[in-house]
């Protein structure tokens, strides 16, 4: 404590004098603990909240207040900066922005942002022509909150309802109430500790939710009839492994509740009629370890995605009479991997990559496939929101590094493309002055990691300019090439971006994913630091001017490589990173830790995955040399990465390290895993991200 007096005593004292100012030191306390016959020394373990979620230990509240001081104290001198990229930001945003209507029943459906809106506002009209009518005002329900974010909306079959969850606090507990739509009265409070969607019964007289405990764990999907007034009734609830979560969805055709119960390996999928939520679910195929399915129905017939004989993935199907006699329909591929599937009336619509580039193939009864075309060199496609059973117009999500985010219809029977909106920028933007590739470079090993990269007209890859880079690498989540409209404020200054698709992800397939995880881990930290050097080695950039950014587990890749090689970094950000890797793993009372051994090893009872853990784990990893500047953010109430691991490692670095470059680190004192909410808020803290990044390379205007 005396220590971190002395450190808040320090920031009052300096508080006008911000090159001089002395960063906030923890105090070191004695902890230590024993594993597989190993001890482990953990100094900063009381920036653990004992009473967590609850924070309330003055200590560390205190710490965290300093490190915010002496954040906002060294981001003052760049302060009118960062106000002209969050300028820049706001101005590249459409105010009075919309969706696309989408086609639901009766009527079709869209929301809004009106101008100065934070929040956005869920329209609908009827198909048949008349007034538009407001669904869902999320500006009005989230009225004096510091935080608000709307998770699972659902209108009832007849129209007449809305089921909506809200979070107030970035806790990720939400809570579920029904307005009805004609009044926008609410009739009743469902509960305040659901997580996932909500699926109406198709008489509109009762919803299923997912209910998370105090762990934060998704153990079981609830019935709730409307207007009772006794307790919910469980229709399935996961008790035979606490790393399993449950989740709930609804068959493309409407008639079926999808209860899935996985962890990051194996999945088990039961249906219940939405005509009969009561019902007892009907499981699909039990559970096999390593084997993961997923399930849309249409008529008598599943459609189901798994990769229980390929790797990449099959789909087969069944009937509902005999749901575990799977008969292949499209086998696996080393090529084609497939990631999804959607069960219409008319075709089944497969979307997939190949060679690392999205594919959405269309497949009728009779065998023939059509392949939607599209003819960049690097892209991103997915299948949009198709509500209704049968979609003779398909929609579709498109973009890429040079091309706005762009929906599409695709017409089945004419086979043709139809674009329906295209991301405005309304501060300009000309897509001839941006140029993208993709490039692939060789890691360590032999492995060909892809790279898209884009830049502005005129920047010559000649070894003498400024690169940044990006990467997530984890839980087979890909990160595509797409637009960002942000980015133009580093292109524009002359920072060429690029995405490394590292493995730990499933860019390159299934088994990218599995070559990034558990005794392979590394591989993915080795892969961005590879892609940093072999842009650096190709001229995209001057060594050491490489800026990096990540968040969460992309947060724990940013610890790892400026463990493993922090000449390379200008600068690196990370945000909420997940970096005390072993303590995590090691306490299976945290939220997400049981359903985690699956991508990272069990340190309670394997020696091996807990000494590999601890052999990259960021924060103890760090040691003392020279770091690049660093800025770290965290959030009080993220239920993912708890505060206190970026704290921890903050805390750590600056014992250890051996340079004087800038480190700062930000708790979002009533935010979670995403920062700030709203579309205007979180763009001031990516502001931050910029001008930090931009001011390490020298450029401050």
């Amino acid at each position: 404590m005396r220590l971190l007096i002395a450190a808040l005593l320090a920031i009052s004292a300096h508080a006008g004098a911000f090159a001089q100012m002395n960063p906030p030191i923890a105090a070191k306390r004695q902890h230590s603990f024993s594993h597989h016959g190993i001890t482990v020394v953990d100094p900063y373990h009381w920036l653990k909240d004992q009473s967590y979620p609850t924070v309330d230990d003055a200590d560390v509240l205190a710490y965290l207040k300093a490190e915010n001081a002496y954040f906002e104290a060294q981001m003052a001198p760049i302060a009118g900066f960062k106000d002209k990229i969050y300028n820049e930001l706001q101005g590249r945003v459409k105010q009075d922005d919309a969706s696309v209507p989408v086609p639901d029943g009766a009527f079709e459906y869209w929301w809004q942002f009106k101008p100065g809106d934070q929040y956005r506002t869920w329209m609908r009209r009827p198909k048949a022509g008349g007034a538009d009518q407001l669904v869902l005002s999320e500006p009005e329900l989230a009225t004096g909150l510091s935080y608000f974010r709307l998770g699972a909306q659902s209108v009832s079959p007849d129209g007449k309802l809305v089921a909506y969850a809200i979070d107030s606090d970035g806790s990720e507990r939400f809570t579920i109430r029904i307005r009805e739509i004609a009044t926008g009265r609410d009739l009743e409070t469902v509960t305040k500790v659901s997580v996932g969607g909500v699926v109406w019964s198709a008489d509109s007289k009762a919803i299923l939710w997912t209910e998370v405990n105090e762990n934060w764990r998704r153990i079981k999907t609830q019935l709730h009839l409307l207007g009772q007034t006794s307790e919910d009734r469980v229709v399935y609830e996961e008790t035979e492994d606490k790393g399993f979560g449950v989740s709930i969805g609804r068959s493309q055709d409407g008639k079926w509740i999808i209860i899935a119960t996985s962890d990051h390996a194996t999945s088990e999928v039961r249906l219940v009629p939405t005509g009969n939520p009561a019902a007892a679910p009907m499981l699909i195929k039990p559970r096999q370890a390593g084997v993961y399915y997923d399930v849309d129905v249409r008529g008598q017939t599943l459609f189901i995605r798994s990769n229980d004989t390929h790797v990449n993935f099959r789909v087969a199907t069944a009937s509902i009479a005999k749901p575990a006699d799977w008969t292949t329909l499209i086998p696996g591929s080393d090529r084609d991997y497939i990631t999804g599937i959607s069960a219409f009336s008319s075709y089944l619509a497969v979307q997939g990559r190949r060679d690392g580039l999205d594919r959405i193939v269309l497949r009728r009864d009779d065998g023939s496939e059509t392949a939607i075309p599209f003819s960049e060199a690097a892209y991103t496609a997915s299948i949009g929101s198709n509500q209704e059973a049968d979609a003779p117009l398909l929609r579709l999500s498109y973009a890429s590094m040079v091309t706005p985010a762009t929906v599409f219809d695709y017409d089945v029977k004419a086979g043709r493309l139809i674009t329906r909106k295209v991301q405005a920028v309304p501060s300009g933007y000309d897509a001839s002055q941006y140029e993208s590739q993709r490039l692939w470079i060789t890691a360590r090993d032999g492995a060909r990691v892809p790279v898209a990269i884009v830049y502005r007209k005129g920047f010559k890859p000649d070894g003498t300019g400024k690169l940044h880079l990006y990467a997530y690498g984890a839980y087979g989540l890909p990160t595509m090439p797409s637009f960002s409209a942000n980015r133009l404020s580093l292109l524009d200054r002359g920072v060429a971006f690029a995405i490394a698709q590292i493995r730990g992800g499933d860019d390159l397939g299934y088994q990218w994913y599995l070559d990034g995880k558990l005794a392979k881990r590394t591989n993915t930290f080795n892969d961005f630091v590879d892609a940093a050097r072999g842009l650096v080695k190709a001229g995209w950039a001057a060594p050491g001017h490489v800026s990096a950014s990540g968040g969460s587990a992309g947060g724990e890749l940013m610890g790892a490589v400026v463990n493993q090689a922090p000449e390379l970094f200008r600068a690196v950000v990370a945000h909420v990173p997940f970096v005390d890797v072993l303590n995590t793993m090691l306490d299976e009372s945290l939220p997400l830790t049981p359903g985690e051994w699956p991508e990272w090893g069990n340190p309670i009872i394997s020696k091996a995955d807990f000494e590999l853990i601890r052999s990259y784990s960021p924060y103890d990893q760090v040691k003392p040399q020279a770091y690049p500047p660093l800025m770290v953010t965290a959030g009080l109430n993220d239920p993912r990465v708890t505060y206190w691991e970026p704290a921890k490692w903050v805390a750590k670095l600056r014992d250890m390290k051996t340079d004087s470059n800038i480190l700062i680190f930000k708790t979002n004192m009533g935010a979670g895993h995403g920062g700030k909410s709203g579309r205007f808020a979180a763009l001031e803290e990516l502001a931050e991200e910029y001008a930090f990044i931009l001011n390490q390379f020298g450029i401050t205007q």
